[in-house]
């Protein structure tokens, strides 16, 4: 069984503006005035230095922490709330449940109908038709992630925020993992934070760098070619070199 999309006519109004975003830690104000949008249908990534508050910005559009200013909105002009999905870099498994019971747990908190079958189809699509009862503990890695990607899929919002997903992840799991991603994503609108350009450039239909300080968003054209890229896909190696240059000077 596939995970339910949205209608393609339906797309637009899950684009996000953000305008004017501004946060404050300890009275401090950690990034101002940030505006940008996130199209629909697409995958933005956020690439920055540690600690430039790549989290803290996606915290912000999901309305996990309250900004000093600004607003996040639809592209219906509504809010976001209710629309997001989270992925964490960790996966975030209940030891005690198995995979299945994960990816359907947040239903079951909410108290709604578990639709098991549905839940089963995403394991069996990520590859994890055999694990269904299996533990985390018994899981490697990639399998955990995988089961944190049905979890954030089964919620059925049309907006993903990914804070560094695969980043804990050995380089051939990363790499499964990033196009198994691209393809069970599509028709969402997906921001997804790295700090890695290669993952970026191999993933991302829109690239987005924060930097300085105080911070600031720069815009950067994403390579030409549908994602996930081929690493031998030619002009991606020059790409990393420039946006890791881009990087350097900008930061």
């Amino acid at each position: 069984m596939q995970d339910r999309v949205v209608p393609r006519e339906g797309l637009r109004s899950h684009s996000v503006a953000v305008r004017n975003l501004g946060v404050t830690y300890e009275e401090r104000p950690l990034f101002t005035d940030l505006s940008f949008d996130l199209p629909a249908a697409s995958i933005t990534c956020l690439l920055g230095p540690s600690g430039v508050g790549k989290s803290t910005l996606l915290k912000a559009i999901a309305g996990l922490l309250t900004p000093a200013a600004g607003m996040v909105t639809c592209g219906d002009g509504a809010s976001a709330e209710g629309r997001i999905a989270w992925m964490a870099q960790d996966a975030l498994l209940l030891p005690w449940t198995d995979a299945l019971g994960n990816v359907t747990l947040g239903a079951r908190l909410r108290g709604e109908r578990v639709d098991e079958a549905r839940a089963i189809g995403l394991l069996r699509r990520l590859g994890l038709g055999d694990a269904l009862h299996v533990s985390p503990a018994k899981l490697s890695g990639g399998m955990r992630q995988r089961v944190a990607l049905a979890r954030t899929l089964y919620e059925d919002r049309p907006i993903v925020l990914m804070d560094e997903p695969f980043a804990s992840l050995d380089a051939l799991t990363r790499h499964r993992l990033q196009a198994e991603a691209v393809s069970v994503l599509s028709n969402r609108t997906v921001l997804l934070v790295t700090h890695d350009p290669w993952e970026a450039l191999r993933m991302g239909g829109h690239l987005l760098l924060l930097v300085g300080t105080p911070p600031r968003l720069l815009a950067v054209d994403a390579p030409a070619g549908a994602a996930p890229r081929d690493p031998d896909l030619p002009g991606l190696a020059a790409a990393y070199r420039e946006l890791l240059a881009l990087m350097t000077d900008a930061g």
